[in-house]
């Protein structure tokens, strides 16, 4: 009996422990800390635990000066207030005596209440912005909130992307859309290249027909304002003003008759006209600080005045910075022209100058910038641009010899420059990073990041160079370039897409590098359009039937890259299926993706189609190959359908039928037709010459 007993006991004993096991296993499963990543990251974020607060616990908030939730926190909409902050999940409040910088902000999450505390305006909406990025981690992990202290401000004041819309508009909702998704990353500013994007009420015939109208900008501006970002216009001025001086009506003003590129600054109606479209865009821009004038890339003759080129351009400079300045404006310039015309300029681009040799191009070049040193604004901000070398010496040396000088200095790196279909060099982040950090360790009080529309990427593919931007920019170097990969696929995708396995954009990088030029002889995509005769002269030449395999063998390494590029392409196919399938958010981008990887993929296969028949032996598989290279037609007639339709879910293709295209003095793709030929073009002759010669 006792025998018995004992074992009833030991089994009772099992069992419990096993029942122990198992509630353990439950709540630490309930329990669990969840991958809270945020972006950018804060200057100190300290988890010591778990609270009891779900996502959808937050249901009522308490603060003593505001009874609304503000604007632009659409996770938080759905809250209401209680006037009792015991009942209460959500605190937050302003105060400037908390000490971080402006903009900055703390969280505090204890068991069961969120406090969080804005040093001002934007830091209380910054503060909140972060609290949403935790609430979507816990929501979409269906974990608690951390128990946690976040301290947070930015390293730079000024964080500003650019958005260049001269060659393009997308659907104006996009734009609203993206103000959200920028204020969730922390800029604070936009500066809008415009040109005849806007529709000019003093020069009405400079405005395209599918402008947006001042009113227009008007809202979108104070949307983004709620939003605690600025917009400022960017108006070009001495040069690149090929939008105004295309047209009859203006041509009179230009510097060269035959030219459209730059203005004659010595004629008055030059001012007359220009000070119209500032006037126009600060309407347009209300809550603007600053109104960037341009004046890059430029020389002009002065009409044999015997003034020089450096004169002349600070002679425009100085007269329109004075004119912004009446306005409350303050003006931006591109400061490269006075530095090449003085003979400092390559010294900012060559990181192997040592330093002891830029002094020495200092000291032979800079009595030519100290002969008109006072025809340089002081009330201008000298934008230096640099998108590859921003930690050269010689770039360092030309903006402290402005800040010796009494002027104002900003930096400008670039997400994209003249890249083709996407942003190459990992989306630019080293430099981006590189200039973030030497802006932050100078005391700099801002940096822009430069989009170009040039060639035209779409501008979701944009958006890991913005969030590199925001994340330098505001946090400064806290984190390395894969955790910082990483984070990027988490809050644009989901958090289960974070893993270097899911890091397929870097790998699309070189197939679309090859791309370019793949049907093509030489660099030659961006001269199709001007080339008398592009088809015989710039598109790849064909196999001939008589003389087998003489074509495969002359293009035996393009071949074998074509080859390489489908197979990637078709991984990186698959990968990009599991992601839209897995991602919680912004498939959309993953779309566009998917079109950028097909149109690679269709240029590469025909190559590998060509050799097919170049190769083929017997009869019937020169029948098969040839049928396979006739088809060719079909798809990408299929494919380009495809393409626009996923990239005209939010641009606007085409231009207006009675749209003026200009000279193209930088051979942009994006300004070479009025449809959007532009993006095909080599794709299109190459089909042209098959149907012609084969």
């Amino acid at each position: 009996m006792n025998k018995f007993m004992n074992t009833i006991k030991k089994e009772r004993s099992v069992l419990i422990l096993l029942i122990l096991l198992i509630s353990i296993s439950c709540t630490y499963q309930d329990d669990k800390l969840g991958e809270f990543n945020l972006l950018p990251q804060p200057q100190e974020f300290n988890i010591s635990g778990i609270s009891t607060l779900k996502h959808g616990d937050i249901q009522k908030y308490f603060s003593k000066s505001q009874k609304e939730i503000p604007v632009g926190l659409n996770l938080l909409e759905g809250i209401t207030f209680s006037s009792n902050v015991s009942k209460a999940q959500l605190v937050f409040e302003i105060d400037e005596s908390i000490d971080v910088k402006a903009e900055g902000y703390t969280i505090n999450i204890s068991a069961n209440k969120v406090i969080i505390i804005g040093k001002d305006k934007a830091g209380l909406f910054y503060g909140l912005k972060s609290f949403e990025q935790l609430l979507i981690d816990a929501k979409e992990q269906n974990v608690k909130l951390p128990l946690c202290i976040i301290t947070d401000y930015p390293k730079l004041a000024y964080r500003a992307i650019h958005l260049d819309i001269k060659h393009h508009l997308e659907k104006t909702s996009y734009y609203y859309e993206l103000m959200d998704k920028l204020a969730g990353y922390k800029v604070n500013a936009l500066i809008v290249e415009m040109e005849d994007k806007i529709k000019y009420k003093r020069r009405s015939k400079i405005g395209s027909e599918d402008a947006l109208s001042i009113d227009e900008w008007k809202k979108l501006s104070t949307y983004a304002y709620e939003r605690n970002i600025s917009i400022s216009p960017l108006i070009q001025g001495l040069g690149h003003s090929s939008f105004i001086l295309k047209h009859d009506k203006y041509n009179k003003l230009r510097d060269d008759p035959e030219s459209d590129w730059a203005f004659n600054p010595l004629d008055p109606k030059t001012y007359e006209l220009q000070f119209d479209l500032y006037l126009d865009a600060i309407d347009a821009t209300p809550h603007g600080k600053y109104l960037h004038i341009g004046g890059d890339e430029v020389y002009t003759t002065g009409r044999n005045s015997g003034k020089s080129s450096l004169e002349l351009q600070l002679i425009w400079l100085d007269k329109v910075s004075k004119f912004v300045e009446k306005y409350n404006r303050i003006p931006i310039f591109w400061d490269d022209m006075p530095l090449k015309q003085a003979g400092v300029y390559k010294a900012m681009f060559d990181e192997k100058l040592t330093e002891e040799e830029v002094d020495q191009i200092w000291e032979e070049n800079e009595h030519k910038l100290l002969e008109f040193l006072d025809l340089f604004p002081k009330n201008c901000i000298y934008m230096r641009w640099n998108y590859n070398s921003s930690d050269a010496i010689g770039n360092g040396k030309s903006m402290e010899w402005f800040r010796n000088h009494g002027m104002q200095v900003m930096g400008a790196t670039a997400g994209q420059t003249r890249w083709v279909l996407m942003p190459q060099k990992e989306s630019n982040i080293d430099n981006i990073r590189a200039f973030s950090i030497s802006s932050i360790n100078k005391n700099l009080n801002g940096l822009l990041l430069t989009l170009w529309d040039d060639d035209s990427p779409h501008f979701e593919l944009y958006m890991r160079g913005i969030i590199a931007f925001s994340e330098y920019t505001w946090s400064g170097d806290k984190r390395s370039k894969s955790t910082l990969k990483a984070a990027y696929r988490h809050r644009e995708f989901s958090n289960e897409l974070s893993s270097d396995e899911f890091g397929f954009i870097d790998k699309l990088e070189k197939p679309v590098a090859f791309w370019k030029n793949a049907l093509l002889n030489g660099n030659s995509r961006n001269y199709l359009k001007k080339h008398k005769d592009a088809i015989q002269k710039l598109v790849i030449d064909l196999p001939n039937n008589d003389k087998k395999g003489k074509w495969t063998k002359k293009h035996e390494n393009r071949l074998k890259k074509a080859s390489n590029v489908v197979k990637y392409c078709d991984s990186i196919s698959l990968k990009i299926d599991i992601m839209k399938s897995k991602a919680n958010r912004n498939i959309y981008t993953l779309e566009v993706y998917e079109q950028v990887n097909k149109l690679v993929r269709f240029s590469c296969n025909a190559l590998l189609k060509l050799k097919k028949y170049d190769i083929a032996k017997s009869k019937q598989d020169v029948k098969n190959a040839m049928k396979d290279i006739k088809s060719l037609s079909n798809e990408f007639d299929v494919l380009r359908k495809e393409f626009e339709t996923v990239y005209g879910k939010t641009r606007i293709l085409n231009k207006p039928e009675n749209y003026i295209l200009d000279q193209d003095h930088h051979v942009h793709l994006a300004n070479q037709s009025i449809n959007f030929d532009w993006q095909f073009l080599a794709e299109m002759l190459f089909l042209d010459k098959i149907r012609k010669e084969m």
